[in-house]
Formats: C-alpha cells, sequence, structure tokens
C-alpha cells in the first residue's frame, strides 16, 4: 500500500538553499528561511526542502536538520525536508537519530531526501567524513541500512533511539541515472536536480520509470526541480534573476560567494563563455511576469511528465523573493491540470 504521506499532493513545492547576501549574516538568512517557509506554506506549497552544502559562504544550510527544526516550528502544515542529507558523509545512524528527531517533533511532516554527492569539493568532503576510501558503491547499502534503523527490523543490532520507528518520507535525490536507478530499485519517489544540472534529467526520469519495482511506492512519484524568478514586469524579473545568476558563474569559475545584489543588464554585460554557462546550467527556469512563469512552468511539466515542480531561487531581496513565490504559487494555480499526485 502507498504510505499516506505520498498521497493527495498538492502539485508544487519549494526548495530553500537559504542564502547568505552580502553584507547579510547567517542569523538573518535563517530567519528568512522560516519566514519564506511560513509564506509559501500560506500559499499552498506542499513541502519546504533544504540542501545540504558545505564550506559555501553563500549557503546556512550545511546543519540541514537544525535548520529544518527551526523551520517546522515556525510552521503547521507544510511539509519539512531535506532535499537532500548527502549521505556518504554520515553514518546512517546519526542520520537516524536526526531524522528520528525531527519525526518526533513534527510527526507526518517529515521528508528525508538522500544524495550521494559530497555538497562541496573533495577537501571539504575529507574533512567531513575523515577518508576517502570508502566504497563509492555503497550509497544503496547505506539507504538499506537507515531503512533498517527506522524500521526496528533487528539486522543491525542496533535500536536507534531517537529513530526506530519513525517515519519520515524517504526519497532519492540525484543529477544522474544513479540516483534514478536507486529510487527504482528500492521503490521510492525521485527528486532530480535539474535547477542546476538539467542535462540527465529525461533520460534519468526515464529510467527510473521504467526500471521501477513497487517498494513504498506502488508506482512511481518524479519530482524535477525548476528555478522561478517572478515580478510585476519581466524586466524587474531579469534583474532579479541576476543574483543568482552572478552567484552561478562565480562558483563555476572557482570563486563562490554570497548571493550578491541584482545587476542592471548584467546577462548582456558577459562574455561569451560565461553565458553559455548560465544558458546550459540554467536551462531549466522561467524568468518573468505571472504568465510566463506559468507558461514555463506547463511546458517543463508537460515535457517531463513529473508529479510535481520543486519551485526555487534565490533572490537578494528578501521581499521580492516571497513576491516571487506568491506569483508562482498564482501560476501553478492557473494550469488547469498539470501532473496528478501519487
Amino acid at each position: 500500500m502507498v504510505a499516506s504521506h505520498y498521497e493527495a499532493m498538492t502539485r508544487y513545492s519549494l526548495l530553500d538553499l537559504v542564502p547568505v547576501v552580502e553584507g547579510g549574516t547567517v542569523g538573518q538568512a535563517l530567519a528568512d528561511a522560516a519566514d519564506l517557509a511560513r509564506h509559501a506554506e500560506a500559499h499552498g506549497y506542499h513541502r519546504y526542502w533544504a540542501a545540504e552544502h558545505h564550506g559555501m559562504r553563500g549557503i546556512a544550510s550545511a546543519a540541514t536538520a537544525v535548520v529544518l527544526a527551526h523551520v517546522g516550528a515556525a510552521t503547521s502544515r507544510i511539509r519539512i525536508g531535506a532535499g537532500g542529507i548527502m549521505l556518504p558523509n554520515h553514518a546512517p545512524l546519526v542520520i537516524a537519530e536526526q531524522f528520528g528527531t525531527l519525526d518526533a517533533l513534527f510527526p507526518g511532516r517529515v521528508d528525508l531526501g538522500l544524495g550521494r554527492a559530497p555538497g562541496s569539493d573533495q577537501r571539504v568532503a575529507q574533512a567531513l567524513r575523515r577518508t576517502l576510501h570508502s566504497d563509492p558503491n555503497g550509497f544503496p547499502q547505506d539507504v538499506a541500512e537507515l531503512q533498517s534503523y527506522f524500521a526496528d527490523d533487528g539486522r543491525t543490532g542496533i535500536v536507534a533511539t531517537p529513530g526506530a520507528g519513525a517515519r519520515p518520507a524517504l526519497w532519492i535525490l540525484g543529477s544522474s541515472l544513479f540516483g534514478a536507478q536507486v529510487a527504482a530499485l528500492f521503490g521510492l519517489p525521485f527528486a532530480f536536480a535539474s535547477h542546476f544540472a538539467p542535462d540527465a534529467l529525461d533520460q534519468a526520469l526515464a529510467v527510473y520509470r521504467r526500471e521501477f519495482r513497487p517498494g513504498a511506492l506502488q508506482r512511481p512519484y518524479a519530482v524535477a526541480a525548476f528555478n522561478v524568478f517572478a515580478a510585476a514586469t519581466r524586466e524587474e524579473a531579469e534583474l532579479l534573476a541576476s543574483s543568482q545568476q552572478q552567484a552561478f558563474v562565480a562558483l563555476r569559475t572557482g570563486n563562490p560567494r554570497q548571493l550578491p545584489p541584482p545587476v542592471p543588464g548584467y546577462r548582456a554585460s558577459l562574455p561569451a563563455s560565461h553565458a553559455a554557462i548560465l544558458d546550459h546550467t540554467l536551462r531549466c527556469s522561467a524568468v518573468g511576469t505571472r504568465a510566463d512563469i506559468a507558461t514555463g512552468l506547463a511546458a517543463f511539466i508537460a515535457r517531463t511528465g513529473i508529479d510535481e515542480a520543486m519551485l526555487t531561487g534565490s533572490i537578494f531581496d528578501h521581499a521580492a523573493r516571497k513576491r516571487s513565490i506568491a506569483i508562482a504559487a498564482d501560476a501553478m494555480a492557473s494550469l488547469e491540470a498539470p501532473a496528478q499526485a501519487a
């Protein structure tokens, strides 16, 4: 039987990178995250996800479970979750305890998305893991071990407390075919990181659906991420988008930074090589008015057949970001029949 927390899903959710803006602080970024989650809840977003990143001055969600406890306390209905936890960075028992705690605090609201990337570079990964000599193909075994702790089935010989008997909704995340295969193997929902790694999106979704075996779910449930920058005018939306564009170019050219203020005409000012980075990496995006966002989302949903759109987009001004989220919700509501819930 399909678990109840996969049923009656709404059509859109929010991925928040918890950006630290230039001139801002981590404390302010975390306060904004809670406010953003409340705002998303009020506008019908089904879930709020934060992602594990490390060693990045512009992202404040490294201690993901702690961030989710903060957000959960600030909200009442919206699902909260990790999109995701990079499982090779952690002992599965630790994650069972962390998300068992979250499940005890916010029962029926917690998602645990699992990925195998480091969430940073190899130097930071080694600082987290102390060794990089673990089996690179060990991710499925770690997922199985984590499931065993939650199931409290005795296979590990250890009782996770908290954790045993907890029921966070497990997801597999990916930006390649590997995550799709793991999700299909375990019969879990699958979320693809198309907001920054769109190359394998269509192939990964096809692999996931073709190889899916019933497990936690009886049929596949696929989510894909999509960047949204919405405003009253297209010109304003393009200006808002320039902050994330600057941050992406800085990251891809080896100069990561905090989220910078918007720059008029930024895209047009770029050399061809940098413009190509943006065009390629951020092509799963919509920038503009409510009508532009609705058109972009409708095309994305029709192309992919996803069951749920995971909307994201880092905007320098918090009030402008809240307006963008509200416009995106209105755009989603205007679509007649996007993908149906699992």
